[in-house]
């Protein structure tokens, strides 16, 4: 059992200090070396947390009106702070198993379905048919975009 152990994260040295010894593993995938999460839902659920961050970020302001624009552009730019720390890793530890395109579509699904629950339970705007239209043509170019060639 190591004393201390260096970083589980991929393209670096790990240290494991063993009383006087030190031992270093080269890790040589990309993404983190814990099995908690399966690697290939690992970007998704990152992108679906960042997306609420970015959400709220985005729009949670708008039942706020009556606060001055520059407390809500810092209050923003906080919460923007904890999206990039969850959509960063997510591309990074994503580009092991998706396309850089696979994930900026996986992204932009991933938007739309978490502002679409958004806009109906935060701020009170049912979904109109338009815009479920709107959405299943996106999703139909997700299809495409994750399909073989054609």
């Amino acid at each position: 059992m190591p004393l201390i152990s260096g970083s589980t994260f991929a393209f670096c040295r790990c240290y494991q200090i063993y009383g006087s010894g030190v031992i270093v593993v080269e890790r040589n995938q990309i993404g983190p070396q814990s099995h908690m999460i399966p690697q290939p839902l690992l970007p998704i659920v990152l992108l679906t947390m960042s997306n609420v961050f970015m959400t709220f970020a985005w729009y949670g302001h708008l039942k706020f009106t009556n606060k001055p624009l520059w407390l809500v552009v810092i209050v923003s730019w906080g919460i923007a702070f904890f999206e990039y720390c969850l959509a960063v890793p997510a591309n990074r530890y994503g580009v092991a198993v998706y396309s850089p395109a696979e994930l900026k579509t996986m992204q932009e699904v991933i938007t739309l379905s978490v502002f679409a629950i958004f806009s109906a339970t935060y701020l009170g705007e049912p979904l109109t048919l338009n815009q479920v239209v709107g959405f299943a043509f996106i999703a139909l170019g997700a299809f495409f975009v994750f399909k073989a060639p054609l």
